[in-house]
């Protein structure tokens, strides 16, 4: 036999064993592709889970959303399509919808809380801020929560509100900021401390025409209703 005979049985070889190869290949796609699976119950799995049950049976998983759910907690599956038992050829999808928890929450204790740090345990809880009603009351600081409603522990729905009572802290006098301009200042200082006020920025400035220790501006102005923990800024003649 020659050379070039035995370099086309070769090629003839390498030809069959390729069209064999693809016809194998194709012939089990056909086959795969016809053959049916029972779906695997994925209730109360994880999405995990519920991939490695479909993985068995050459199956794809897909999700398909959420929706809240009392039975199942967070993440696990609560409905499927197709239903369990059904027949379907393999490498088709199960598609689930998982719970996104509870409809019905436990409300986080708020009272003695302040306002800022309620929030984020409302939020966390799925809960948010409702009608909020403000007191004056010397039973707590301004901005503490002195009551809820729904009550801590009690059930609410999820994505409810929950109203609350907050202290805006005892009521404090007011008063009408007097006139001092003109005025001498270390006498006006000094009735303005015996009475309380605070006295914040004093500062001193040439003006002509005027002794030295004359009030030329304040601030707040006279006639303005202030409260004594209100900070009292005052212009000196030097």
């Amino acid at each position: 036999m020659t050379k070039k005979s035995l370099i086309n049985i070769s090629i003839y070889a390498l030809a069959f064993a390729n069209l064999f190869f693809l016809s194998a290949v194709v012939f089990s796609q056909i086959v795969l592709k016809g053959e049916t699976v029972s779906v695997p119950d994925l209730s109360g799995k994880t999405l995990p889970e519920a991939k490695t049950l479909l993985e068995k049976k050459d199956l794809g998983l897909a999700r398909r959303g959420t929706e809240s759910n009392d039975a199942w907690e967070m993440g696990r599956v609560v409905r499927q399509d197709p239903a369990p038992g059904s027949r379907i050829r393999v490498t088709k999808v199960v598609g689930v919808v998982t719970s996104s928890g509870s409809r019905k929450v436990a409300v986080p204790a708020l009272e003695g809380r302040s306002l800022e740090a309620a929030m984020p345990l409302l939020r966390d809880s799925g809960l948010f801020k409702g009608k909020l009603t403000q007191i004056h009351t010397p039973r707590a600081a301004a901005g503490k929560i002195l009551a809820q409603c729904p009550q801590a522990a009690e059930l609410a729905e999820r994505n409810s509100a929950v109203g609350l009572l907050v202290s805006q802290g005892e009521r404090e006098d007011r008063y009408v900021m007097p006139d001092l301009i003109g005025r001498d200042a270390v006498s006006s200082i000094a009735r303005l401390r015996e009475l309380e006020f605070r006295i914040g920025d004093i500062r001193y400035s040439y003006y002509p025409g005027l002794g030295k220790g004359v009030i030329i501006k304040q601030s707040p102005p006279n006639g303005y209703r202030i409260q004594k923990r209100n900070l009292v800024t005052l212009e000196v003649s030097r």
